[in-house]
């Protein structure tokens, strides 16, 4: 395999959200009349999607309940999508790294279009992405491979070419269902600091600094 590409997950991988959600969370509970939610609870759910934060916000709710609630959430969230956010510790060395190789990269989320494109804007590294891959541009949304497919089409590699890094399970899950090598990284939303050493992924990072000398053993 010759490297040519790195694809990375958003929220949790590339960036540090979970402040904003978490933000966006409890401004949505004080204006139901309910006290806010410890950061460190609704961090454990923030891969899971603005659903589940509603669900964590507001417990057992129907469709037709949750939906207004969502959007509000949605709507919060994107009014100071990046007052909190940074890059993990290590990605912006780690993307300079690829540029100094030749490595082009790339964004391949679960997190609709809009919110990417708004959030992406507030941030530049030493070269940039070149794709950022959203559900509804393929229309499904990850474990299924069509958005990291699609994202290898727009880097001008194979999946064998590329690399994907992602914080849940179902980005390992992708990445393999693409036919790509993974790593599985430790440092973002998951509860259980050793869960990504579980989802059988080509390789496990404990922190950005470590994804460099794994990716070199491909070049």
């Amino acid at each position: 395999m010759a490297l040519k590409a790195i694809f990375f997950d958003l929220d949790g991988t590339l960036l540090d959200t979970s402040g904003d959600l978490a933000h966006a969370l409890n401004q949505l509970r004080r204006e139901q009349g309910r006290d806010p939610l410890p950061y460190d609870l609704i961090r454990q759910q923030v891969s899971n999607g603005a659903t589940a934060l509603v669900k964590l916000g507001f417990g057992p709710l129907s469709d037709a309940e949750i939906q207004p609630l969502r959007q509000r959430l949605l709507d919060l969230y994107q009014a100071d999508i990046a007052l909190h956010t940074r890059a993990f510790p290590g990605i912006e060395e780690l993307i300079g790294r690829l540029a100094e190789a030749g490595l082009v990269w790339g964004i391949v989320t679960n997190k609709p279009q809009f919110y990417t494109s708004e959030l992406m804007r507030h941030f530049s590294f030493a070269t940039p992405p070149v794709a950022t891959v959203s559900p509804d541009q393929v229309g499904v949304g990850k474990p299924h491979p069509a958005a990291v497919l699609h994202a290898c089409e727009l880097a001008g590699c194979l999946p064998q070419e590329a690399v994907y890094i992602g914080d849940h399970i179902r980005d390992i899950e992708c990445g393999r269902n693409a036919g790509m090598p993974t790593i599985a990284v430790g440092y973002g939303f998951t509860a259980d600091s050793d869960e990504h050493r579980t989802w059988n992924a080509t390789h496990v990072a404990d922190s950005a600094a470590d994804i460099w000398p794994i990716l070199a053993t491909y070049l």
